[in-house]
C-alpha cells in the first residue's frame, strides 16, 4: 500500500528510485526555507557526507569558512573551503568590508578550475565522489545582479552534472520568493525545509519528474 504523503509515485520505492538515479547521473539540489536559515549550514555538512567516507572530494563554496569547517590539510588536496570573501577585487586589492566586491567571473574560475583538479586527482571522477555545497546564496544574490548569480550557478551546475557529482545549494527564502523562482530552473530537484514542533521536516519537487512529495521528517 502506498504512502499518500509521497505524490506522484506508488510509494516511497519510487522516490528511492529517483534519488539514487540522481546520486549515479549527477545532480544539483536547491534548498529553500525562510523559517529554517540556521539549520542550512547542519544541512550541508551532513550532504556533504563527511563521516564514513571512503574517498570522496568535497567543495564548500561561502563568505564564511567558519560556517562550514573542512580539514583542507588533513586530506591530501580532497578538500576545499572556497571562501569567496577573500577574493581579489577586479582592481588587485582583497576585499574589505564595505568595500567593492569581488567579480562573479572569479569565483566561477575558481571553482571550476577547482573541480578540475579534483577529477585530474582522482583520474575521473566517479558518480556521486565529488560533493559542492554553496551554504547560502544570499550573499551573493544581495551583492551581485540576480542574472549574473544566474550564469554562475549555470556554470558551476553544468560543471558538476559532467562529472556527475552531487552539488547542493542553499537558500533560505521562502519558496515563493523571486530569487527562488529565477534560479530554480537550474536545478534537478528544489526541497522546501521547514521545522515543526522542533523537528525538521522536507518537501520534494523534482524538476522534469512526476514525482513530488508531502511533508515529510527528515
Amino acid at each position: 500500500m502506498g504512502d499518500d504523503r509521497w505524490s506522484g509515485t506508488p510509494n516511497r520505492a519510487g522516490f528511492a528510485r529517483t534519488l539514487k538515479a540522481l546520486k549515479r547521473d549527477g545532480s544539483n539540489i536547491l534548498f529553500v526555507g525562510a523559517d529554517t536559515a540556521g539549520t542550512h549550514g547542519l544541512l550541508c555538512n551532513r550532504l556533504l557526507g563527511k563521516m564514513g567516507r571512503t574517498r570522496r572530494y568535497l567543495l564548500v563554496v561561502t563568505d564564511d569558512r567558519d560556517r562550514i569547517p573542512l580539514d583542507e590539510h588533513e586530506t591530501g588536496g580532497t578538500d576545499r573551503v572556497l571562501d569567496y570573501s577573500e577574493l581579489e577585487c577586479s582592481d588587485g586589492s582583497e576585499r574589505t568590508d564595505g568595500g567593492e566586491q569581488p567579480p562573479l567571473g572569479a569565483l566561477g574560475t575558481e571553482i571550476i578550475d577547482t573541480v578540475d583538479a579534483f577529477d585530474d586527482l582522482a583520474e575521473g571522477l566517479e558518480p556521486s565522489e565529488l560533493r559542492v555545497c554553496v551554504d547560502s546564496l544570499v550573499p551573493l544574490l544581495r551583492e551581485h545582479p540576480p542574472e549574473k548569480v544566474f550564469r554562475l550557478l549555470h556554470v558551476m551546475t553544468s560543471r558538476v552534472g559532467q562529472v556527475r557529482g552531487i552539488g547542493h545549494y542553499h537558500l533560505p527564502l521562502e519558496r515563493g520568493h523571486d530569487a527562488v523562482a529565477l534560479l530554480e530552473p537550474l536545478f534537478d530537484a528544489t526541497v522546501e525545509i521547514r521545522t515543526r514542533g522542533g523537528s525538521y521536516e522536507q518537501r520534494w519537487q523534482f524538476r522534469n519528474r512526476e514525482i513530488a512529495t508531502e511533508w515529510v521528517p527528515f
